[in-house]
């Protein structure tokens, strides 16, 4: 099997989880659009925001780190497993305990008032569990037990997934006496119709434990050793990847928390601050199609390159990969972004959530440009200069927080877009321009960039033709969607030599 089809295999195996994974999750987009008000549904987009940002602090880099020194020569990968994890469970208890002390003052970062304290204790949990369970799961990963990796990721997402439907749609209905009267008795001594959104971080919770308990093998496969001497080469490794790893997290999820608190009163007439984050978190969620195949990807290469870092034709395998990644997240762009209307009527259940749509394509747009960076970063990771991402991910961050606190009292969330594009798009340049000095890679970045013209142009002539029946509007910009995937198959498709 060559590389390029031994990277694509593995990418399918985590995809399955991944991608299958998500697109079960993103159904209940549509049920949370229909149940719950853009208000309540703010405080699920606020407090998720939380757990991207605080997911960072609870690995710090270990995932990595723990890849890295794996295929080292010499390495004892048995110790390194246990002291890894070791290092995890005692951190993770230690934030989980420091969050619950903060709750208070945490929430009132997103105005969200007394009462919901015991989501975040919740959101606590959910953070130190999946933290401990990252490095068994890093470990099926470097193993190339992809399948059992999948099958216990999506075994999670289906448990959080019932139970978000058994607690959202059929114990209300039960309880309301429209389904089924007769576990009226059994609904009533388990559901609370006040817990309301609630149940989404109870569902998580449940599905993390559960996820651990499914880990059972790995983790029974591991004896506690501590101590500090073998762990300072990790943490030396690890925490610039920490610090890379916030600074993309305020990139990725701190628009929601700095729209919460700077928009203006009175922008969105008639709708709260609250409001306007639950109406952006759930367009944002239309970007997921260019989500899934970013972390589907992510779990495949990051083993792959450094598994690939000592072959002498390495750099133009990296070439490739971004080549044919950036193209396939081409395509997304341009076909979702011509047909948002559309999606958004599917999973967008309430009206008053379809008002942000606007900002689908420029998300969608951002997300590509982050795909872009997760490539060319290899090269500071395969060299141990892993400050380098820490001073790009720290300037993408300064920029996004200035780019929020200008933009958001003018243009509102989509003001908060705009800035995720020009983040995401200063770091995969910036990070691009310095991996020419250190790491040279023949990347055809000129081809892609005009591509990459080509497909936003293409987005914006079908935005700015208006046709106003759906009919005609659909037949448009499917058009175009296919005319895109046309050009790129014939100018790109592999030649047969003589």
């Amino acid at each position: 099997m060559s590389i390029a089809k031994k990277l694509v295999s593995q990418t399918a195996v985590y995809g399955v989880s991944s991608i299958v994974g998500r697109v079960l999750t993103y159904l209940l987009v549509p049920l949370y659009t229909g149940a719950f008000a853009a208000a309540e549904y703010g405080v699920v987009t606020g407090l998720y925001a939380y757990v991207s940002f605080l997911n960072v602090v609870f690995t710090y880099g270990m995932e990595t780190t723990y890849f890295r020194f794996a295929n080292r020569p010499g390495t004892d990968r048995r110790d390194l497993y246990d002291r890894t994890l070791s290092l995890l469970l005692l951190s993770s208890a230690g934030l989980a305990l420091l969050l619950m002390a903060l709750a208070r003052p945490l929430l009132g970062l997103l105005d969200i008032g007394p009462g919901y304290e015991r989501y975040f204790y919740w959101v606590a949990l959910i953070l130190a569990f999946d933290a401990v369970s990252a490095i068994p799961f890093a470990r099926l990963r470097l193993e190339n037990q992809a399948r059992k990796f999948a099958t216990i990721k999506m075994a999670g997402i289906v448990v959080n997934v019932a139970l978000n439907l058994f607690f959202i749609v059929l114990c209300p209905a039960v309880a309301s006496g429209r389904w089924l009267p007769a576990l009226g008795p059994l609904v009533a001594r388990v559901y609370d119709p006040g817990l309301g959104v609630g149940y989404v971080f109870l569902a998580n919770l449940v599905a993390s434990a559960a996820t651990l308990l499914l880990l059972g093998r790995e983790l029974l496969d591991f004896q506690f050793r501590f101590s500090w001497g073998p762990l300072r080469p990790l943490l030396k490794y690890a925490y610039p990847l920490m610090l890379m790893g916030l600074a993309g997290m305020v990139n990725e999820t701190f628009d929601r928390i700095l729209l919460a608190k700077w928009l203006p009163t009175g922008f969105y007439p008639g709708k709260s601050s609250l409001t306007a984050v639950g109406i952006y978190g759930a367009c944002y969620k239309l970007s997921i199609f260019m989500s899934l195949v970013i972390q589907a990807f992510r779990y495949a290469a990051e083993p792959f390159f450094f598994a690939q870092s000592t072959e002498k034709n390495s750099p133009a395998t990296f070439a490739l990969v971004l080549k044919w990644f950036t193209l396939c997240c081409a395509v997304i762009f341009v076909v979702i972004s011509l047909n948002v209307e559309d999606f958004g009527n599917i999973f967008l259940r309430r009206a008053e959530y379809r008002q942000g749509l606007a900002v689908v394509p420029v998300l969608l747009l951002a997300n590509l440009f982050l795909g872009v960076y997760y490539n060319l970063s290899v090269w500071f990771k395969l060299t141990d200069k892993t400050y380098y991402g820490t001073y790009i991910g720290a300037g993408g961050a300064v920029l996004t927080i200035a780019l929020n606190f200008l933009l958001i009292p003018v243009l509102g969330y989509m003001g908060s877009a705009i800035a995720t594009l020009a983040c995401y798009f200063m770091m995969a340049v910036l990070c691009w321009r310095l991996g020419e000095r250190h790491f040279p890679v023949p990347y055809p970045v000129a081809r892609l960039g005009l591509w990459l013209a080509l497909a936003v142009g293409l987005v914006a002539l079908g935005w700015a033709v208006p046709v106003a029946a759906w009919g005609p509007r659909h037949a448009w910009h499917v058009g175009l969607s296919l005319a895109f995937v046309a050009v790129l198959y014939l100018v790109e498709r592999p030649r047969r030599t003589a």
